[in-house]
Formats: C-alpha cells, sequence, structure tokens
C-alpha cells in the first residue's frame, strides 16, 4: 500500500493511487475481519443469549460498504482524468503494480480456505481478489502507456477497478442484508423442510416455521408442530431435529409440540 502511494504520486498514475487507496481500504476491512473472529468467540450471556457471532456479519456489513465508497470515489477522479489525461511514468508504474499483483495474490493463497462458508472471511477474500485485479489493470494501462503513449489508458484502468470493486462488494451487501433481515438461507428451500417435518410419523402439520442465519454456517429453525394424539413426544422431537439434520443441516431448532386441539385454545388464550 504504502509502496503504491508512493509510486503514484511519483509516477502520476491514478491507476495506483486507485489501488493504494483499495489497499488502505483492505488494511481496515483486514482489521475489521479479525476483530469480528475474536469477537465472535466471546460466550453467550444474559443479555446476549446468541453470544456475539452477529459481529461477523456487521463486520462483512461494514467492509462491503467500504467496497463501495472507495469505488465511488476513485470513479470520480478518473472522469476527471479522462477530461485532462495527466503524464505517468509508465516503467515505475508498471513494476509498483506488478508487486502489488503478488502481494494481494499471496493474501488471496492465504484466505482461500473456509471463504465459503463464513462471509466475514468472504468480505475480506473478495477485497484481495478485487486488489488483484486492480492491480492486473495497472499493469495493463502501463504497458498501454509505455508502448504506445497512450494516457487514456491510466483513468480508463481505474474506472475498470472501479466497477470490479462494485461487482464484487454487491454480491456480499446482498447476503449479508439477508442475514440481518433474518430471511431464509439462500440454500434452505423452507417449502422442502416444511414437508420433510410433516413426513416424518406422527406429525399432522406443521406452522409457525421459521429458519433463519445466526451468522455463516450456523442456520436456526424454530416451528410448531401438531402432533397425532397418540405419539410420544419425546419420540417426535427426536425424529423431527434428526431430519432436520441430516437432509438440511440444521442443528439449532426449536420445536413446539402440540395436540390437535390446542390452536383452538391458543384462540381463545
Amino acid at each position: 500500500m504504502l509502496a503504491e502511494i508512493a509510486g503514484g504520486i511519483w509516477t502520476g498514475s491514478l491507476a495506483l493511487l486507485a489501488d493504494a487507496a483499495h489497499m488502505a481500504a483492505d488494511v481496515a476491512a483486514l482489521a475489521l475481519s479479525l476483530f469480528a473472529f475474536w469477537l465472535a468467540r466471546r460466550p453467550a450471556s444474559a443479555g446476549r443469549t446468541y453470544g456475539y457471532h452477529r459481529a461477523e456479519i456487521l463486520a462483512a456489513l461494514a467492509n462491503g460498504s467500504g467496497l463501495v465508497a472507495v469505488a465511488i470515489g476513485i470513479a470520480f477522479e478518473a472522469f476527471e482524468r479522462l477530461a485532462a489525461p495527466a503524464p505517468v511514468r509508465a516503467g515505475p508504474m508498471l513494476a509498483i503494480a506488478t508487486g502489488g499483483l503478488a502481494v494481494n495474490v499471496l493474501g488471496l493463497w492465504l484466505l482461500r480456505e473456509g471463504r465459503s462458508d463464513n462471509l466475514n472471511l468472504q468480505g475480506a477474500w473478495l477485497h484481495l481478489l478485487s486488489d488483484a485485479l486492480g492491480s492486473a489493470a495497472a499493469i495493463a494501462a502501463g504497458v498501454l502507456i509505455l508502448l504506445f503513449g497512450w494516457r487514456l489508458a491510466d483513468p480508463l484502468a481505474s474506472l475498470a477497478i472501479a466497477a470490479l470493486v462494485i461487482h464484487s462488494a454487491w454480491s456480499l451487501l446482498r447476503e449479508t442484508v439477508e442475514v440481518l433481515m433474518e430471511g431464509a438461507p439462500g440454500h434452505i428451500d423452507v417449502d422442502r423442510v416444511r414437508e420433510a417435518i410433516r413426513g416424518v410419523h406422527g406429525v399432522e402439520s406443521v406452522h409457525d416455521l421459521h429458519v433463519w442465519t445466526i451468522t455463516s454456517g450456523r442456520v436456526a429453525l424454530s416451528c410448531h408442530v401438531c402432533a397425532i394424539d397418540e405419539e410420544p413426544t419425546a419420540r417426535l422431537l427426536c425424529a423431527v431435529q434428526q431430519r432436520l439434520r441430516a437432509e438440511f443441516g440444521i442443528a439449532h431448532s426449536t420445536i413446539q409440540v402440540e395436540p390437535r386441539d390446542f390452536e383452538e385454545a391458543e384462540e381463545i388464550c
């Protein structure tokens, strides 16, 4: 990051400065992700019965929002440069951008495991991916300026970086907002869950079914199950929970078992 800031000022390259600004956001993003992982390990308390697992989701939201802010700033500066292209020292720009690409590829390799299962880690990984692509765009701009003297390549590469950043941020923000809105996880079909519960021997009907995500990889479910009267409650609960765990990977479930006439009694209450 420091090399690209110094190099961007020295060479006059907006693409390098854009990549450096993005790396600065990455420093904050990686620090925030690390802090969120630490906070999520704290035990639950009477005031926070789910613990601090949502800290990882809040970190992912902050990282996605930071990516968007960086992209907008880069785009504004790039449009100004398109109107008045500035001279750029292409050789040093190319060398510094190549170093930036190498560092980002190393970071991507270090964070490659687990990113598909954790939004916080995915946010950090996306920061590095968009940075690596930004370095690649800066390299391409340096080559075009060095070979053909095409100054517009620098702001155009910056716009490409901004577009890549927005693209990587969008999916992260969408998934994060879904978790915070307690929507059903994308990989779970709630109708299939309902049918699976109804398919358990002794279950007559299912209502008040809710499925949500506490944090990445931790899905919760609650529902009311109307049972056939002669079915033992303990056996029924065990059968439903086993099916939820086996078919959908839902380990945290809260199930209220009700007799047939309970809904009528509930309305009176």
